[in-house]
């Protein structure tokens, strides 16, 4: 049965004995992020603190995602590859030939209406309704790292709608809290909440400059702020743009707020497919979107198209602090939440981390998608250490020359992937899960002018080291077996083996000689 909240899924927790209660006396100041950070690199529960300092009566939930265990647990699997198989069943179904074809695929159409979000009168996100005397800052909001510009609200659900076609996102963008009333809102450029911020701006620039010509002044608008550059005072068009925030859902919807799906693919629907239930929506108060109806705390409100501010620096997930830039202002114009809420967070830094967790689960999900589009894969690994972007193995299933490399380029077309910045590709007897392997396999199969291969394209904004903002290069390393088809004409080496007749010998004769050697309590 699907959680229906944040506290079921945290009664989930308890029973599995995977959630601490702390009574100590802490502040949200550095100190919880201290004690999180220690816990979560030795493989610690989820810890729930119910003493805060400055913020009586509220409880914060941490690390809840923090182990692979915790990840399976809150999709309802045993291992991601069921969610995974899921999938895959789904993108199996073969268009239907006739009528018999089309009555077979009746069941599953109506397993998959069951997914679609539905709209409901209120819920328990409305317990309380405060429209006056709002600041974020009632809630126990952390500081992370000594050198975060102030606090930030790190596992929000962001809630929008494009301006073009209506359809809502829902992203998880930290939000730096400047006020009472104001925050940050750092949706990355390439992110979809951008995107529809993007969208706003060329329909506000195109009604700013008239219909002479709309679609350059759009392009001006977008050029220049890309960049971060402030536009001088009545160059820039206003307008508005609409936003809500949940903070504290059940897992299945906080999950679905970080994985790679495609823009057309809506994350109340993602969720209701990993939940295997709809999920429930409200409408906001003050602003026309929709958030789900069981979340702990809602933010409404919306972002000026003529305001800029100075955001960071934030102690990321990088292991380093990500340095300051202009980003959009959220404005709070309501706030909703549930009776005594439980205020939902997360801290980043130098992986292991909770986050990479979840990392790991969307590497492990979406693979069948990856190999809809790039049928070759076998197997990839993006290793806690890599952050997610800095570096993806891929195994293939290698059936011409230049294979490796047309791999490499599918993957840095593919949406986020588009920010990997180390590929390397190996053939498919490789376990891509052993590093000890790769590492093996790819440094003697490599000669490196020839099989490194660079190129230049967008970079993630958090990316420090590239030469530009959101712009810099990436490499390929092709560290397959050389084909003569390729240019390789010396004999390749057999791999060293034992056969396995021996083997099997030594195997009947292992447990007299673990004995002798004093190896059997290892």
């Amino acid at each position: 049965m699907a959680y229906e909240d944040l506290r079921d899924w945290m009664a989930a927790l308890e029973r599995a004995g995977e959630l601490k209660t702390i009574h100590t006396p802490v502040n949200p100041i550095l100190e919880i992020a201290e004690i999180t950070d220690r816990v979560s690199k030795t493989g610690g529960p989820a810890l729930l603190f119910q003493n805060v300092e400055g913020h009586p009566g509220s409880q914060v939930l941490i690390n809840q995602f923090g182990s692979a265990r915790r990840m399976n647990l809150a999709l309802e699997v045993d291992s991601f590859d069921e969610v995974a198989d899921r999938i895959r069943h789904f993108m199996d179904v073969k268009s239907p030939q006739g009528f018999l074809d089309k009555v077979k695929m009746l069941p599953m159409l109506a397993e998959m209406g069951k997914f679609f979000p539905k709209t409901v009168s209120t819920g328990s996100c409305k317990e309380v309704i405060k429209r006056d005397h709002l600041s974020v800052l009632d809630f126990p909001v952390l500081q992370c790292w000594p050198k975060d510009a102030g606090r930030f609200i790190t596992m929000p659900c962001v809630i929008t709608r494009d301006p073009k076609t209506g359809k809502r996102n829902v992203g998880m963008y930290r939000m730096q809290v400047y006020d009472e009333h104001t925050t940050g809102m750092h949706w990355q450029r390439q992110k979809v909440g951008a995107e529809h911020y993007r969208e706003a701006l060329r329909a506000a620039a195109a009604s700013h400059q008239g219909s002479s010509s709309p679609a350059k002044a759009a392009v001006d608008i977008m050029a220049r702020t890309s960049g971060g550059s402030v536009l001088v005072e009545g160059d820039r068009p206003s307008g508005r743009m609409e936003v809500a925030v949940a903070i504290g859902t059940d897992p299945a919807i906080t999950f679905s707020a970080i994985v790679p799906a495609p823009p057309d693919v809506e994350e109340y629907l993602i969720a209701g497919f990993l939940r295997q239930k709809p999920v429930e929506l409200v409408k906001c108060e003050t602003v026309d979107l929709e958030i789900p109806a069981t979340a702990e705390i809602v933010l409404e409100g919306h972002v000026h198209l003529d305001e800029l501010r100075s955001e960071g620096p934030f102690g990321d997930h990088t292991g380093f602090y990500s340095l300051e830039d202009l980003y959009p202002v959220f404005h709070l114009s309501c706030i909703t939440h549930r009776k005594n809420p439980i205020y939902a967070t997360t801290i980043v830094g130098k992986p292991p981390m909770e986050d990479g967790w979840m990392g790991k689960a969307v590497e492990r999900i979406f693979l069948p998608l990856m190999k809809l589009t790039i049928p070759e894969i076998v197997d990839i690994n993006l290793p806690v250490e890599g952050i997610f972007h800095n570096l993806m193995i891929v195994s293939i299933k290698k059936s011409y020359p230049g294979q490796a490399r047309k791999v490499m380029n599918a993957i840095w077309s593919l949406g986020q992937a588009m920010f990997t910045k180390c590929i390397i590709v190996l053939d498919e007897d490789v376990n891509v899960q052993d590093i000890a392997e790769v590492t093996l396999k790819a440094l003697n199969h490599i000669d490196p002018e020839r099989d490194i291969q660079f190129t230049l394209g967008p970079i993630d904004s958090l990316d420090h080291a590239s030469r530009l903002p959101n712009y810099g290069s990436k490499m390929g390393i092709d560290a397959t077996r050389k084909w003569p088809s390729e240019g390789f004409t010396r004999p390749w080496p057999d791999e060293i083996l034992m056969d396995e007749k021996t083997k099997q010998m030594v195997d009947t004769k292992w447990k007299a000689l673990a004995k002798e050697l004093g190896l059997e309590q290892r």
